[in-house]
């Protein structure tokens, strides 16, 4: 079974009977031949978050084959942003390794951090993710401006009030390089990118020149580049610019959504969509083909 980086779960691949005659296939990528070789197929499961690509396309040759996927990661996304975000505004990660060194200086600088109260963030993608990471910041005393596919508000009218912009829209046709050089020279000086969508969504090498300039600093989950397999688990740079030499970044492997309770979470929610299927009801997610998600 072939998955998303970091998403393989082939333990959950497989075929059900929902009801008499009625076939389930929980599988990320399947193939032609997996969908021919069951003609009572009602649904294709994908068993977890995203939507690859080959799946949207071969299920549009299959019109009778609903795809559904999976939100079970949204509280443990949505926390790991907020991880993200404060650890780069708060220059966290430098702090620590200055003072592992025994050097008290950063507490000296007058350069110092900015503050949430007051503030405002934009969460680009306003799903069960995004509005997790709404309700955070708004605990953290700053004003939110949610956007989705259907908000009136042009994502350019809202970045140049931005204190943080969370990218948490899925990955699609439409999305790819929707933060681009344009967009991220909105954001005002000092502004925080937190990336935990995919990393194609922003143009690597405009994210990279404005964070190299220090004008801007970010968490990012997701990357351009990931390991191929075992080996290369261990030397993988996770983009084509060196973003690990810079401090104002906060980097993790995209392990948002992992948790302790990631597999049972994951098994619930697949429990409930077979279960409305066997009842014939609609379950959660069922993914729009045209829209990818």
């Amino acid at each position: 079974m072939v998955c998303y980086p970091g998403h393989d779960v082939p333990e959950l691949a497989g075929v059900i009977a929902v009801d008499s005659g009625a076939e389930v296939l929980i599988q990320g990528v399947p193939t032609r031949t997996d969908l021919q070789a069951h003609p009572d197929l009602r649904a294709v499961v994908i068993p977890y978050a995203g939507v690859p690509s080959r799946t949207r396309e071969l299920l549009r040759e299959f019109p009778q084959v609903a795809l559904y996927n999976l939100h079970h990661n949204a509280a443990s996304t949505a926390e790991t942003a907020m991880a993200l975000f404060l650890a780069a505004q708060k220059r966290v990660v430098p702090i620590d390794r200055a003072l592992r060194q025994h050097d008290w200086s950063p507490r000296y600088n007058s350069d110092r951090p900015g503050g949430c109260d007051n503030q405002t963030t934009v969460v680009l993608g306003f799903g069960s993710i995004g509005r997790r990471i709404g309700r955070a910041c708004e605990g953290l005393g700053m004003s939110v401006i949610g956007l989705r596919r259907s908000t009136p508000v042009p994502p350019r009218d809202a970045l140049p009030q931005a204190s943080a912009l969370f990218v948490c829209v899925p990955w699609t046709e439409e999305t790819e390089g929707l933060i681009g050089v344009e967009e991220l020279r909105l954001l005002p000086d000092g502004a925080v990118v937190v990336n935990v969508a995919r990393g194609p969504v922003i143009d690597e090498a405009a994210l990279y020149t404005e964070l190299k300039s220090g004008r801007l600093a970010a968490g990012l989950d997701v990357w351009w580049n990931y390991p191929k397999n075992d080996e290369d688990r261990k030397h993988t740079q996770p983009a084509n610019h060196p973003f690990h030499e810079l401090d104002n970044v906060v980097m993790s492997p995209h392990r948002a959504g992992h948790t302790a309770e990631t597999e049972h979470l994951r098994q619930t929610h697949l429990i409930q969509v077979l279960a409305a299927l066997a009842q014939n009801q609609t379950p959660p997610n069922r993914v729009d083909l045209d829209r990818g998600y």
